[in-house]
């Protein structure tokens, strides 16, 4: 079901789906689309699948363009993992704990307790070194304060998480060393630029709510081998078509009534213009950045995105002659360093001819100040700032470096930015929009990448009067209603 044409049910014909992007927007919207019994095409114009998560090969090492991690909180994520076949390659902490160093060896934990929510964290924060006792005190008014918040109000998308921290007894040098660690990593902006909207539901969905939600994920192979080439292999299985190196030119409607007359009379058909030909679909989802998507779509189909924005990361790839510390990951504070992940297993740097060696990844979120600067610069400042992080580093010798900018990794969750993400339907009938800047209620993060590729493929389905019914397995930690779009 769901290829060449077949009924899906009496007197219904296989809808025919375009699905434009192949990041994990594109390819959840495909598969979920391909499982309820579409016909999908998928468009990519490079040659591989993930989007803003792949990898590289240099001087026989492997590196990802940076390092992504997930929460245990991550539903939609998870089972996207689960549907590639690769959960068993990543690794999920339980509890939550993430070292944080400062310069000069100085260190603390931020640490789940086994407590319900959300006394879990009170041990911690009650221990968190990098504060002074008055400070940690006064964490208690912005946590509580957090928790009454009503995350439905818009009113949040008009403030910024700063002003709110002030308002609740959080000093500047609070936000630095605590709320911001946080903040930074999850929204790609400090408390003092991102909407409290977008912080809130970080702090409320991944820390507060459940006391094992924040609980770290990430990969521990390429990203390469976690979402290209598993993606490639789960979407042949559901018959996608994937053609690769398709560079869609305009989409536009066609001749009325449905090519595949799935969605009944009057239903407005489309065709996407690429300079291979035509593709003609009932329906097209477009899983590309916000830019691109108004580009492509036919003039004034779509709101204005202009005022939506972008900000950059940066990752510092960092290949040590020996090992310099046994932590998997820690964040950092007063320190241009940030967050630091090991990658020397990922890496394969054991049969590089380098086995006693180390590679760190330093991801450097909220990176205006960074993305512009020479690749020798930032490879020098942040070595010897990792060096003051830790002492055993001081020693070791710097073997290779690459530095890789992602100038629009995220869009930018400033205030105001809620009126610029749309719902997969905000275009004409049978054009959607996917991708992590939509209106998933999520900073722009995979999990929100792959709620609003699914949320699109219900959109479809809908347009095309298929039951709404749930298109994934009953064992699946994902239930349908948490795939739709907040309103």
């Amino acid at each position: 079901m769901g290829s060449g044409g077949e009924p899906v049910g009496r007197d219904t014909v296989t809808p025919r789906v375009v699905v434009v992007g192949g990041g994990l927007a594109g390819v959840a919207a495909a598969l979920d689309a391909a499982r309820w019994g579409a016909d999908v095409t998928l468009l990519e114009r490079k040659h591989r699948l993930g989007g803003l998560t792949w990898s590289f090969s240099r001087h026989g090492l492997v590196f990802d363009n940076g390092h992504h991690v997930f929460l245990r909180c991550c539903t939609a994520y998870r089972s996207f993992l689960d549907d590639l076949e690769v959960s068993d390659r990543v690794v999920l902490q339980r509890p939550l704990d993430i070292p944080v160093l400062a310069p000069g060896g100085r260190r603390c934990r931020i640490r789940s307790a086994s407590l319900p929510a959300p006394l879990h964290l009170a041990p911690a924060l009650v221990r968190y070194a990098h504060l002074g006792v008055a400070e940690r005190a006064r964490l208690g008014l912005a946590l509580v304060a957090l928790q009454r918040l009503d995350l439905a109000d818009p009113a949040l998308d008009r403030v910024t998480f700063a002003a709110f921290l002030a308002r609740h007894g959080q000093r500047r040098e609070t936000i630095a060393r605590l709320w911001d660690i946080i903040t930074v990593a999850t929204c790609n902006l400090p408390a003092g630029q991102v909407s409290l909207a977008l912080a809130a539901k970080v702090f409320r969905t991944g820390l507060l709510d459940a006391a094992d939600a924040a609980d770290v994920g990430w990969s521990t192979v390429p990203l390469g081998d976690l979402h290209d080439r598993p993606a490639q292999a789960a979407l042949d299985r559901h018959g996608v078509d994937v053609r690769f190196g398709a560079t869609v030119e305009a989409v536009e409607p066609a001749t009325a009534g449905g090519v595949g007359g799935a969605g009944g009379a009057g239903t407005p058909a489309w065709t996407v213009a690429t300079p291979d030909g035509t593709i003609r679909a009932d329906a097209v989802v477009l899983a590309v950045p916000a830019p691109v998507a108004t580009r492509i779509a036919p003039p004034g189909s779509l709101p204005d995105l202009d005022g939506l924005g972008w900000s950059p990361i940066v990752n510092i790839h960092l290949v040590l002659d020996r090992r310099v510390t046994e932590l998997e990951m820690f964040a950092a504070v007063d320190s241009p360093v940030q967050f630091a992940f090991d990658r020397t297993a990922a890496s394969g740097l054991a049969t590089s001819g380098l086995p006693g060696g180390q590679v760190l990844t330093l991801s450097l979120s909220a990176a205006d100040d960074l993305v512009g600067q020479p690749s020798a610069e930032l490879v020098a400042t942040h070595l010897e700032a990792l060096r003051t992080l830790v002492p055993a580093a001081t020693g070791a010798e710097l073997v290779d470096a690459v530095v890789v900018r992602e100038r629009q990794a995220t869009f930018r969750g400033a205030p105001g930015s809620a009126d610029y993400r749309l719902p997969p339907d905000a275009g004409p009938p049978g054009l959607l929009v996917a991708g992590a800047w939509c209106a998933t209620g999520w900073p722009a993060t995979m999990e929100g990448a792959v709620r609003s590729g699914i949320a699109a493929s219900s959109a479809v389905r809908d347009h095309c009067g298929l039951p709404v019914t749930s298109s994934r397995p009953a064992s699946s930690p994902l239930t349908p209603t948490t795939w739709t779009v907040p309103a």
